[in-house]
């Protein structure tokens, strides 16, 4: 009787071992389309690249893009500023990824008088920088993408002109002063400041304020030179409006910039190839009509 009860449990025992690696074969190898997939199977999260920008014109191209962005799984946030300074800033303190607003010449000296270290890390465009006034008319004669060849002439005596008071944009506007005829500098070039001035015919007073300050001093002035950015803010069309506008040959590209530590990264690489394509080519050309001059 005992033996008899103990082939019994060997079957029931055998039979339960077979039921189990028969239920582990049909988990290793059965149909799995219920089962929850794996975290490295998942979606990736997309990538965070927030951009500092001026409103217009870098705003606007980066919002043209933020599409195209997502699908390479980058989540664009554009981050407005007014100012030059702080753009700067708060990419050398991490506060965002890079910036979009500025031209090289200005970045490098901003990094020369700050001890900073921020690159360029691809051209985009070149704003012509111009020559506005609203106490002297644009010659009716003129057409779209002419301008005054002396502005000498249409000046008094002790007329009063505003520039930037930034180093680079400083010089840049007393170079454009003197291919307008109204003053003559030393040699020096985009570099000159006002103590460069040789010549000065109509004995022109020169009042070095802040950039984003010009558009508004138009009242106040007889000329004022300034950034095609803000100019565009104040509602200007520069190939319609300015008085005298820098040639499109203009050295002032306008670059993404970022820091050595992520110039690199795969999410800033990502925003240079979509900034620099055919399509957004077309968006500049038919957005801003010569103000904003692609430059790849």
């Amino acid at each position: 009787m005992k033996t008899k009860w103990l082939i019994i449990l060997s079957v029931v025992l055998s039979l339960a071992l077979a039921a189990c690696g028969n239920n582990k074969s049909s988990d290793e190898s059965g149909d799995k389309s219920n089962a929850s997939p794996s975290p490295s199977a998942s979606a990736s999260a997309p990538v965070k690249l927030t951009v500092g920008a001026s409103a217009t014109p870098h705003a606007e191209i980066l919002e043209f893009i933020k599409e195209d962005l997502a699908r390479e799984g980058v989540e664009l946030e554009v981050k407005v500023f007014t100012d030059y300074v702080l753009p700067n800033v708060q990419l050398y303190e991490k506060q965002i990824d890079a910036n979009y607003f500025q031209h090289i010449p200005y970045l490098e000296e901003f990094n020369a008088s700050r001890n900073m270290d921020l690159v360029n890390v691809a051209g985009i465009h070149i704003e012509p920088f111009g020559i506005y006034s609203n106490k002297i008319e644009r010659p009716a004669d003129l057409k779209e993408g002419e301008y005054v060849t002396n502005l000498l002439d249409y000046l008094q005596e002790g007329a009063t002109i505003a520039i930037p008071n930034d180093v680079t944009n400083g010089g840049r506007a007393l170079a454009l002063l003197e291919k307008a005829g109204v003053i003559k500098l030393k040699e020096g070039g985009i570099s000159g400041t006002v103590k460069d001035i040789v010549e000065n015919p109509k004995k022109v007073e020169i009042r070095e304020l802040e950039a984003a300050m010009l558009p508004r001093t138009l009242d106040e002035v007889d000329l004022a030179t300034i950034n095609t950015n803000y100019a565009l803010d104040a509602g200007f069309v520069p190939t319609k409006d300015a008085l005298f506008l820098e040639d499109k040959d203009s050295p002032y590209v306008n670059v993404i910039a970022a820091r050595p530590d992520n110039q690199d990264s795969e999410a800033i690489q990502k925003l240079v190839k979509a900034l620099q394509t055919d399509k957004v080519r077309q968006f500049i050309e038919e957005k801003y009509n010569g103000a904003v001059v692609p430059a790849f």
